[in-house]
C-alpha cells in the first residue's frame, strides 16, 4: 500500500465513520478500485485506522471520557462491550469469511439501507436525552445490537447501535453519542487484537515502511472524522435516517452491478 492509497482510504474511512453506512464496507469496496489488494497490513491498516477515526470523539467529549467521578460512565461501557468481545471470538472464523465476500457484504448494505428508510417510524417516543439516564440494561441491549454489526459486515456498527440506543427509548442523538463512546473501546479492542494477530504471525508486516504508512493514514482519519461527527450529530437531529437509506441501498447496487460486470 503507498501512502497515496493509504490517504485516500483514510479519507474514506474518516467520512463514513459515524455515519450508519458502514465504514468497513466503504473501505472493503475502495481498496479494489484504487489497486489495494488484500495482504495481513491490509487487514491491521483498516481496524487501526478506525480506531484512529474514533479517537476524535475523545477529544470532541473529552470532558466525558475523563470525569473520573463519574465511575457509572465506565461500568455502561464494559457491560455494552461484552457482548461483542465474545462474539466476535466465537464467530471469528465466519466473520473473517464475510469480511472478504464483497457479494455478502454489499448485499448487507442494501439490506440495511431498507431497515433505514423506515426506522424513525419505530422509535418516535424517546424518553432518555442523556446519557446519565441510560441504564446499565439499556447499556448491555445497546452492546448487544452491536454484535450484529459484526457478524453481517457492511451492516454498519453505529447504525446497529444507534438503532439498538432507540429501541431502549432514547432519542436519536443520545443514541448516536452513546454509541460513538461505545466505538471507543470497541475499536481499541479490536486494534490491539490486530497487532497482536499480526506479530504473532506475520511480524514481517511491522516493517518501518508499513508503520509509516499506518500513521499517516491514522492521522488523516482521525481530522477527516473529526469535521464528520459533528456535522452527523446536527443532521440526524434535523432529518433522520432516510437519506443514509438511499445512499446504502443505491451503493450497494452498484458495487453488485461492478462486480458482475469485473469491474472489482
Amino acid at each position: 500500500m503507498t501512502i497515496i492509497q493509504s490517504i485516500i482510504i483514510a479519507i474514506v474511512e474518516g467520512i463514513t465513520e459515524f455515519l450508519p453506512v458502514s465504514s468497513t464496507a466503504h473501505m472493503k469496496f475502495t481498496n479494489p478500485l484504487i489497486g489495494v489488494s488484500e495482504s495481513p497490513f491490509r487487514e491491521m491498516f483498516e481496524v487501526v485506522i478506525q480506531l484512529a477515526a474514533i479517537l476524535s470523539v475523545v477529544v470532541l467529549y473529552w470532558k466525558k471520557f475523563f470525569d473520573f467521578k463519574r465511575i457509572s460512565f465506565y461500568i455502561k461501557l464494559i457491560i455494552a462491550l461484552i457482548p461483542a468481545v465474545v462474539f466476535g471470538a466465537l464467530f471469528k472464523k465466519y466473520i473473517d469469511a464475510a469480511l472478504n465476500n464483497l457479494v455478502f457484504i454489499a448485499s448487507v448494505m442494501i439490506a440495511g439501507g431498507f431497515v433505514l428508510l423506515f426506522i424513525d417510524r419505530f422509535f418516535k417516543s424517546s424518553t432518555i436525552h442523556d446519557e446519565p439516564h441510560i441504564t446499565n440494561k439499556n447499556a448491555f441491549v445497546i452492546g448487544c445490537f452491536q454484535v450484529l454489526s459484526i457478524i453481517f459486515p457492511g451492516l454498519s456498527r453505529s447504525a446497529a447501535t444507534i438503532i439498538g440506543g432507540m429501541s431502549q427509548k432514547l432519542d436519536r442523538s443520545t443514541a448516536a453519542e452513546f454509541s460513538f463512546f461505545l466505538a471507543v473501546p470497541t475499536m481499541l479492542a479490536a486494534s490491539v487484537k490486530s497487532f497482536y494477530d499480526v506479530y504473532k504471525h506475520n511480524p514481517e508486516v511491522l516493517a518501518k515502511d508499513n508503520m509509516t504508512t499506518l500513521l499517516v493514514g491514522s492521522v488523516v482519519a482521525f481530522i477527516v472524522a473529526l469535521l464528520a461527527v459533528k456535522f452527523f450529530i446536527g443532521y440526524l437531529q434535523k432529518h433522520g435516517f432516510k437519506l443514509f437509506g438511499y445512499y446504502r441501498i443505491a451503493v450497494g447496487v452498484i458495487v453488485l452491478l461492478m462486480i458482475y460486470a469485473g469491474i472489482i
